[in-house]
């Protein structure tokens, strides 16, 4: 028969051990022979810090193509060692690594680059979002001109705003499909989800600051208010049209005692 060992080693020094390449396998640590474990403990230590390495790289991929495969493994496998995963859903893994790039100094010459990191977060982030169902908008037919003003939106879980001061979705989509360089500009991009997957729209001026308006309760009328102090020319269809096309409102709530 084969003897039974007990492994008396403490998880958190454990932890520390398979994230840090600096430290020894944990003290106690034996195969099931009783023996020490230290080559088995390297080799599965080595396995993690890969498969989160992978996981880095297919949920980034234009950072990945920005700064090249070699380049981006050994950025990712520093971001591995100082953030272990927190949850086991890795398909949500990396939630910490846009700001891991603001202060991460050999990327320092790529201002732009959290920014992309965070649209792509984003994009994962609403494909795994619950699903929801867009809502009848031929309800506005039967309100009156200033009721729709004083109307509320909500929007579906998917929908996701990101603001930058760099052109990130012409970044993203030059590093992943080439075309035209990207000209140097502000882009906000909104994120729907109106099928299975996500889908990327840069906002016109004046767009996100609607959307965000909107999402802190104010009414239509308000928010066009808050987007026209910014931007004079604000056009409400342009947002609102790119919104129901992907399926963003899943609740029209008309004015209070209507």
């Amino acid at each position: 028969m084969t003897p039974s060992h007990t492994i008396a080693v403490d998880q958190t020094r454990f932890v520390e051990a398979l994230f840090d390449p600096e430290r020894p396998a944990p003290e106690g640590l034996v195969d099931p022979l009783g023996r020490p474990a230290a080559a088995r403990f390297d080799v599965y230590r080595n396995n993690v810090i890969v498969s989160l390495t992978n996981a880095l790289t297919e949920a980034f991929p234009a950072v990945a193509g920005v700064l090249g495969e070699s380049n981006f493994r050994i950025l990712a496998r520093r971001f591995v060692h100082m953030h272990p995963p927190k949850t086991p859903v890795i398909a949500l893994y990396g939630t910490e690594f846009p700001a891991f790039l603001e202060s991460f100094e050999p990327v320092a010459s790529l201002p732009y680059l959290p920014d992309v990191a965070r649209l792509e977060s984003a994009l994962r982030h609403s494909y795994h979002a619950a699903d929801s169902t867009p809502a009848d908008l031929t309800q506005f037919a039967e309100f009156a001109p200033d009721q729709i003003a004083q109307t509320r939106l909500t929007f579906a879980a998917p929908i996701a705003l990101v603001c930058s001061p760099w052109p990130i979705y012409d970044i993203r989509r030059f590093t992943l499909e080439g075309g035209a360089k990207p000209q140097m500009a502000a882009q906000d991009v909104l994120i729907t989800r109106p099928e299975f997957d996500p889908v990327l729209q840069v906002l016109p001026a004046g767009g996100a600051t609607w959307i965000k308006a909107m999402q802190t309760g104010c009414t239509i009328a308000h928010a066009a208010q808050a987007a026209e102090a910014e931007t004079p020319d604000f056009e409400l269809s342009a947002t609102l049209g790119l919104l129901v096309a992907g399926h963003a409102i899943t609740q029209i709530n008309p004015p209070e005692g209507d």
